[in-house]
């Protein structure tokens, strides 16, 4: 079979070789951890970084490439399956040996996965939630989404419609993975809004002083990042400027602003108690240990924030002290299913 991402076998024996001789704990208590992966070559490159590695050695944790062309449940056996591949045939393969192989951990179950596939569904379980007994406010912004089926030209009169306020944040409604569904564009006027092309989501662009919040979310643990993003817009700018811009990804690495000097009424991290809170909902309400969300402050306030993305196992790499908390997490969830053997 062939499947988006594929692994060469080549890459599996790697693997293995510089594991050295690998004995296959299967679940077993007190033995190695094997973790096979089925990861992009791009996901590979960034997450399976040699420090990380060889510290996930040095704690008994062996990645081995889960091998494409081979059946899933011929190889192994694995304490955990590891994996972020599109389509819908991989998802039919890792569910299939998830209901098979219940003694497997499988990160995470595909069904959650692809609930963060569509922008309009990954906001849902934020507007649901009640935090405001949690030292501030958090929502999403306004938004319209826009089907494929709508002719481009309708679009201002359906802004218009839904009396949302300019300038918009238009972003595509699909996320599978490829560099086009990470397009942003900043739209500036209603009439510009019918150069794109549906289907998409339109966001009422939110001033918060050109800083957005990553926060990391890996199992329990959770990291926060300051990256610059796009400046505040102001009513003058608004009323001079016409157009649709597109932007780049604002949260990459390269714009990190956490060593920068900033206002600290804008830098500030979100509180901790509310940063726990809405982790702890979101990891039940989505059904996901392997996630990050974009936050911003809005501009002015101290505690009003809004959640703008959701992505399921973001670029971990980019997280400081990602190979400590990474590796602690994976042998968490093995003691925890040790001790429910035990118990048994």
């Amino acid at each position: 079979m062939r499947l988006n991402g594929e692994i060469s076998s080549g890459e599996e024996e790697e693997e293995k070789s510089q594991a050295g001789p690998v004995v296959f704990s299967g679940g077993s208590c007190g033995q190695k951890v094997v973790v096979g992966y089925a990861l992009t070559a791009k996901k590979k490159k960034s997450f399976l970084q040699p420090n990380f590695t060889a510290l996930a050695r040095n704690k008994g944790i062996y990645f081995v490439a889960i091998d494409l062309n081979k059946p899933l449940p011929e190889q192994g056996p694995f304490d955990i399956v590891l994996h972020k591949l599109s389509g819908e045939e991989w998802r039919e393969i890792i569910e299939d040996y998830r209901q098979k192989h219940s003694d497997v951990i499988v990160l995470d179950p595909p069904d959650a996965i692809q609930h963060l596939h569509n922008r309009q569904s990954m906001l849902q379980d934020v507007v649901d939630l009640n935090l405001s007994d949690c030292h501030g406010k958090v929502g999403i912004p306004r938004q319209l989404v826009i089907t494929k089926e709508k002719d481009p030209s309708t679009i201002p009169y359906e802004v218009s419609n839904a009396g949302m306020k300019l300038p918009l944040v238009a972003k595509p409604l699909v996320v599978d993975g490829s560099a086009k569904s990470h397009e942003l564009f900043l739209a500036y006027d209603e009439f510009s809004l019918s150069e794109l092309e549906p289907p998409l989501v339109l966001q009422e662009f939110v001033n918060h002083g050109g800083l957005l919040f990553k926060i990391y979310i890996v199992g329990d643990s959770i990291k926060v990042v300051r990256r610059f993003s796009l400046p505040n817009i102001s009513k003058r700018e608004l009323s001079k400027v016409a157009g649709v811009f597109r932007f780049p990804r604002v949260s990459c690495a390269a714009a990190s602003a956490d060593d920068a000097d900033l206002d600290p009424s804008i830098a500030e991290h979100p509180p901790r108690p509310l940063l726990e809170r809405l982790a702890r909902e979101l990891r039940h309400r989505l059904g996901l240990r392997l996630f990050n969300i974009d936050m911003i402050r809005e501009y002015g306030t101290k505690d009003v924030f809004y959640v703008i993305d959701i992505n399921y196992f973001p670029g971990y790499g980019k997280m400081p002290d990602y190979e400590h908390i990474f590796t602690d997490f994976i042998l968490s969830l093995v003691q925890s299913k040790c001790k429910k053997k035990l118990t048994a």
